[in-house]
Protein backbone atom coordinates (compact mmCIF):
# COMPACT_ATOMS: atom_id res chain seq x y z
CA UNK A 1 0.00 0.00 0.00
CA UNK A 2 1.15 3.68 -0.64
CA UNK A 3 0.44 7.18 -0.13
CA UNK A 4 0.32 9.45 -3.02
CA UNK A 5 0.59 13.14 -3.14
CA UNK A 6 -1.16 14.37 -6.57
CA UNK A 7 -0.04 16.40 -9.40
CA UNK A 8 -2.05 19.18 -8.11
CA UNK A 9 -0.94 18.83 -4.44
CA UNK A 10 1.33 21.10 -2.52
CA UNK A 11 2.11 20.02 0.70
CA UNK A 12 4.06 22.45 3.56
CA UNK A 13 4.95 20.75 6.61
CA UNK A 14 6.11 17.42 8.01
CA UNK A 15 4.75 14.01 6.82
CA UNK A 16 4.98 10.83 9.16
CA UNK A 17 3.86 7.46 8.20
CA UNK A 18 5.08 3.46 7.80
CA UNK A 19 3.74 3.39 4.40
CA UNK A 20 5.41 4.24 1.12
CA UNK A 21 4.62 7.47 -0.32
CA UNK A 22 4.66 8.33 -3.86
CA UNK A 23 5.12 11.98 -4.96
CA UNK A 24 3.24 13.35 -7.60
CA UNK A 25 3.03 17.24 -6.63
CA UNK A 26 4.99 18.96 -4.55
CA UNK A 27 6.19 19.03 -0.70
CA UNK A 28 8.04 21.40 1.56
CA UNK A 29 9.18 20.19 4.79
CA UNK A 30 10.01 17.45 6.19
CA UNK A 31 9.51 13.62 5.36
CA UNK A 32 9.92 10.09 7.53
CA UNK A 33 8.20 7.15 6.40
CA UNK A 34 9.13 3.61 7.16
CA UNK A 35 8.93 2.53 3.25
CA UNK A 36 10.30 3.94 0.44
CA UNK A 37 9.76 7.34 -1.25
CA UNK A 38 9.24 7.72 -4.63
CA UNK A 39 9.65 11.23 -6.33
CA UNK A 40 7.57 10.87 -9.47
CA UNK A 41 9.04 12.49 -12.90
CA UNK A 42 6.27 15.59 -11.96
CA UNK A 43 7.04 15.81 -8.38
CA UNK A 44 8.96 18.61 -7.03
CA UNK A 45 10.55 17.91 -3.40
CA UNK A 46 12.46 20.47 -0.88
CA UNK A 47 12.71 18.65 2.27
CA UNK A 48 14.78 16.41 4.27
CA UNK A 49 13.98 12.88 3.79
CA UNK A 50 14.79 9.95 6.16
CA UNK A 51 13.08 6.79 4.61
CA UNK A 52 14.12 2.78 3.78
CA UNK A 53 15.19 3.95 0.23
CA UNK A 54 14.52 6.54 -2.11
CA UNK A 55 14.04 7.00 -5.60
CA UNK A 56 14.20 10.39 -7.71
CA UNK A 57 12.51 11.03 -11.31
CA UNK A 58 11.72 14.19 -10.62
CA UNK A 59 13.27 16.89 -8.84
CA UNK A 60 14.68 16.89 -5.23
CA UNK A 61 16.29 19.50 -2.90
CA UNK A 62 17.32 18.40 0.16
CA UNK A 63 19.23 16.32 2.95
CA UNK A 64 18.70 12.53 2.63
CA UNK A 65 19.40 9.54 4.91
CA UNK A 66 18.51 6.16 3.52
CA UNK A 67 18.88 2.59 5.24
CA UNK A 68 19.05 0.94 2.10
CA UNK A 69 19.97 2.36 -1.18
CA UNK A 70 18.87 5.98 -2.79
CA UNK A 71 18.43 5.66 -6.63
CA UNK A 72 18.28 8.71 -9.27
CA UNK A 73 17.13 7.70 -12.51
CA UNK A 74 18.30 9.51 -16.18
CA UNK A 75 14.91 12.09 -15.90
CA UNK A 76 16.22 12.81 -11.80
CA UNK A 77 17.59 15.79 -10.38
CA UNK A 78 19.05 15.98 -6.98
CA UNK A 79 20.68 18.61 -5.04
CA UNK A 80 21.56 18.41 -1.59
CA UNK A 81 23.72 15.36 0.57
CA UNK A 82 22.92 11.65 0.21
CA UNK A 83 23.77 8.93 3.31
CA UNK A 84 23.29 5.52 2.29
CA UNK A 85 24.98 1.83 1.79
CA UNK A 86 23.73 1.86 -1.80
CA UNK A 87 23.62 4.89 -4.16
CA UNK A 88 22.55 4.54 -7.73
CA UNK A 89 22.95 7.31 -10.42
CA UNK A 90 21.66 6.66 -13.98
CA UNK A 91 23.22 8.12 -16.91
CA UNK A 92 21.88 11.10 -17.44
CA UNK A 93 20.83 12.17 -14.06
CA UNK A 94 21.61 15.39 -12.37
CA UNK A 95 23.46 15.59 -8.91
CA UNK A 96 24.80 18.10 -6.99
CA UNK A 97 25.98 17.33 -3.27
CA UNK A 98 27.92 15.41 -1.03
CA UNK A 99 27.75 11.59 -0.40
CA UNK A 100 28.18 9.66 2.43
CA UNK A 101 27.95 5.61 2.36
CA UNK A 102 28.70 4.52 5.54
Amino acid sequence: MATIIGSTMLIEGDITGEERLVVQGTVQGKIHVEQGVEVTRSGVVRAEIDAEALEVSGQLSGRVIAKSRVEITPEGRMAGDIRAPRILIADGAQFKGNIDMD
